[in-house]
């Protein structure tokens, strides 16, 4: 991968701008150690991948080692795609800032038991053993070549990992029960072998949806998990959910516009306050929302992948109207969720949670209390 000389300077700059940020964990000093004697590049593969605006293009080492320490240390809050098929990225070497930000919402101890589900490149197996201790740690991957892969790069660091190939939404039974389980894909519901597989007041943490990771904590009856959304997290999902939905031209292609009518909220807020479109997702968790601005102002585009859209679009002097088609009405949807927002106080995305029960078929979030708060089925 070069030599340490040549990715020195690259590592080192990256740990600054999170030094500057404050990124490094004051509770959990050992994540900086870790990453500081496993940096990303042990991980990475010869060949990464880079969007040139238009396609992901191959950045190899051998010729471009320059360009592909780039990729790899890109910056805090920049994934490295590490496999891409069929033109859609499918594994990436994790941003530095959300791999960190989560090992320290799992609250690992040393002796600690754990389960990973997506090994990827091994560089969150390789961390999680460090901290745990040798053989404490599995990991599962569903792709054969990639788990391959990270063993070699495991065992090339000199880690020892079990890395088993299957179907990481079932857990690791053999291997069960763990203190920690924690998953590098996002989720939409909570597979509840994740939960039987922990030990009583063991801890799960794993990105949900498309915006935030949660951190749950296991009952003692074992019955049930619940606890706070943590942060920031944007992973690659499941793998079983990587297909091509219907895009806004599609959708608004299946029905004429019923009307317009005046749109009076300013859409900035949809586009620069995440804690807004956290409380949207978990609200509305089937509407995909694109915005753009022009010279009249700011724009969305809204559909739900399947019948249903609307178009918020900017008429100058600070008015927008809203279009909309198809069965549900999505523009008032929308305001809907949004005032809804605002009269519970805005709060923002780390005053939600979520609980898991009922062997998983009863999951919901909720906001400020997971007893008497509002709160919304996750389907």
């Amino acid at each position: 991968m070069g030599s340490v000389s040549d990715l020195d300077g690259p590592q080192r700059s990256l740990a600054a701008a999170m030094d500057q940020r404050g990124d490094w964990p004051e509770r959990s000093a050992w994540i900086r150690d870790g990453v500081d004697a496993l940096p990303r590049h042990l991980f990475a593969p010869r060949r990464v991948w880079r969007w040139d605006g238009h396609a992901y293009v191959p950045v190899d080492h051998g010729h471009d080692p320059a360009g592909w320490a780039d990729e790899v240390y890109a910056g805090p809050d920049a994934a490295t795609v590490t496999q891409v098929t069929n033109g859609l990225p499918t594994s990436s070497l994790s941003c530095q800032a959300v791999v960190v930000d989560m090992l320290d919402s799992l609250l690992l101890e040393p002796g600690h038991r754990v389960l990973e589900l997506g090994t990827g490149n091994g560089w969150d197996a390789a961390l999680l053993d460090r901290r745990a201790g040798p053989g404490l740690t599995v990991s599962v991957e569903a792709d054969p070549d990639l788990a391959e892969t990270a063993r070699r790069a495991l065992a090339a660091a000199g880690v020892m990992v079990d890395v088993q190939v299957g179907d990481g939404n079932q857990g690791w039974a053999p291997k069960a029960p763990y203190d920690r389980v924690i998953a590098t894909y996002a989720v939409e519901r909570i597979p509840w072998a994740w939960v039987e597989q922990v030990k009583p007041g063991g801890r799960i943490v794993t990105p949900w949806g498309r915006l935030g990771h949660v951190a749950l904590t296991v009952a003692d009856d074992g019955r049930s998990a619940t606890g706070w959304v943590q942060g920031l997290a944007q992973f690659m999902p499941d793998r079983r959910t990587l297909h091509a939905e219907p895009g806004f031209t599609q959708v608004r292609a299946g029905s004429e516009p019923d009307g317009e009518q005046p749109f009076v909220r300013d859409l900035a807020p949809l586009r620069d306050d995440v804690h807004l479109r956290f409380a949207l997702r978990v609200a509305l968790p089937d509407l995909r929302i694109a915005l753009a601005e022009d010279a009249d102002g700011l724009n969305a585009w809204i559909h739900d992948a399947r019948q249903s859209w609307a178009v918020l679009s900017a008429v100058g002097g600070g008015r927008t109207i809203a279009l909309q088609g198809g069965p549900r009405r999505l523009a008032d949807e929308l305001e809907a969720a949004w005032n809804t927002w605002l009269e519970q106080g805005a709060p923002d995305l780390y005053d939600f949670g979520m609980t898991v029960t009922d062997s998983g078929t009863a999951q919901y979030m909720w906001v400020n209390d997971s007893q008497s708060g509002p709160r919304w089925p996750v389907t």
